[in-house]
């Protein structure tokens, strides 16, 4: 009997699990460890930002599914972990032994990498349901007394949908309110143009983001490193295309929120040969640590490398589909190892995206994610808007039920080619 546990219970952890207990022997025990009680729907959180969507909505309490799953569940913080001796230090003092490990941990917010940077300082977050929740607790105190906005992401930041999606969505919601002409809008990002996304682009995704910001009237200020914040004032340098600064801005805001830089947490911090100086899992293409092999990542918490270089610093993102693919991966090669044989499924890095402004939106297709491309496809309309309602309903039905990928996912996915492992 082999001893699998899951670190981190997100969109990758939990479905791992899942997958996992159907790859695995029957007699293999498999322990997810989180910090949450609750899986949350992160892609939902830009609703929950203005008062769509509430706390409850997008969580589901785990430890049930769990046991109705045969999966132990533990909610307890990891503060230490030491590969050599497969032990994880969990914040209560207890001591969890592993045979292989899943590292699904997400990140830290690297809010403290800026001076009044994040909820503890002057901006709003939405990077958790527990941010949402508290930024959507005063947006309606803002609209109450409407003023300036700024928005988008700082330097190191590389998930930008989140940051697109929410400018859309406060654009929407103040309209439906008749304010919208109150309201100047300003979006920031270290991204080189609008619509870079951390990818390069997909598709025409910088046309069609710069038309949707034309259209309703956001300005937006690219190349941008973010200095400081102050009480309602953010200080930006613009760069030109060689990196020479060209612009100081001094932006006023009653309201902002800027996505943070991302890097992994304390408790993998520093352990050499399993992560890289800023805390990211490194992995093989396998999804295997080279140093510690019964280590694997996915999600949020791997390192990958940026897919350009770009004037001012952005990461790669690592989008739903595409963490699925890296626990498909996963749940296939881990029982090859535990049989003796090598692994040799390796993860398509498929993403598919649905990014939702309100009253419609904007979906692409990489096959895979990061260039050069098979697919290359963006498309827009009000089918995002309800593909992503859809989405959500559908997601959160799978976790309630504790199943990973039901038969007619593995249809639609089939038809349409968008494979989680590569042939």
């Amino acid at each position: 009997m082999a001893h699998i546990v899951v670190l981190g219970a997100g969109l990758g952890g939990t479905i791992q699990a899942y997958e996992l207990k159907e790859t695995v022997g029957k007699d293999d025990k498999i322990t997810v460890i989180s910090n949450k009680s609750y899986f949350q729907f992160t892609p939902s959180n830009p609703w929950a930002g203005v008062n769509w969507r509430t706390k409850d909505e997008l969580t589901i309490e785990l430890e049930p599914v769990m046991k109705r799953r045969g999966i132990d569940f533990i909610c307890d913080g990891a503060v230490a972990l030491d590969p050599k001796e497969n032990k994880i230090t969990l914040a209560s003092g207890r001591e969890v032994t592993y045979d292989y490990l899943v590292l699904a941990t997400g990140p830290e917010l690297a809010f403290d990498e800026i001076e009044g940077f994040g909820p503890e300082g002057y901006t709003h977050s939405v990077c958790s349901i527990e941010h949402a929740s508290e930024s959507g607790a005063m947006w309606d105190d803002f609209c109450a007394n409407p003023g300036p906005i700024v928005v988008g992401a700082v330097q190191g930041a590389s998930c930008f949908g989140p940051a697109y999606e929410y400018a859309m969505t406060m654009d929407t919601d103040l309209r439906r309110r008749k304010i919208r002409d109150k309201v100047p809008m300003t979006f920031v990002t270290p991204e080189p143009y609008i619509g870079h996304l951390g990818l390069g682009g997909v598709g025409d995704t910088k046309g069609m983001l710069e038309s949707y910001m034309r259209d309703r009237s956001i300005r937006w200020i690219t190349n941008a490193k973010t200095n400081k914040f102050e009480d309602g004032k953010i200080f930006v340098t613009e760069h030109d295309q060689y990196g020479n600064p060209v612009k100081e801005h001094e932006l006023p805001f009653s309201y902002s929120m800027l996505l943070p830089a991302f890097r992994g947490i304390p408790a993998l911090m520093g352990v050499e040969g399993l992560v890289n100086p800023r805390g990211f899992v490194i992995v093989d293409e396998f999804q295997r640590n080279p140093t510690y092999p019964n280590i694997f990542g996915i999600g949020v918490c791997i390192a990958i490398a940026p897919t350009e270089p770009t004037v001012i610093p952005t990461g790669v993102p690592k989008t739903g589909f595409m963490i699925e693919s890296m626990v498909t991966a996963t749940a296939h090669n881990i029982p090859l190892i535990m049989k003796g044989e090598e692994p040799k499924n390796l993860a398509s890095w498929n993403a598919l995206c649905l990014a939702d402004f309100g009253d419609g939106g904007a979906a692409f297709l990489a096959m895979p994610q990061n260039p050069p491309r098979n697919v290359n496809w963006a498309g827009h309309g009000k089918w995002v808007h309800w593909a992503k309602l859809g989405f959500e309903w559908y997601f959160m039905r799978k976790v309630k039920r504790g199943v990973s990928e039901p038969f007619y996912e593995k249809m639609i996915m089939k038809i349409m080619k968008v494979n989680k492992l590569k042939p």
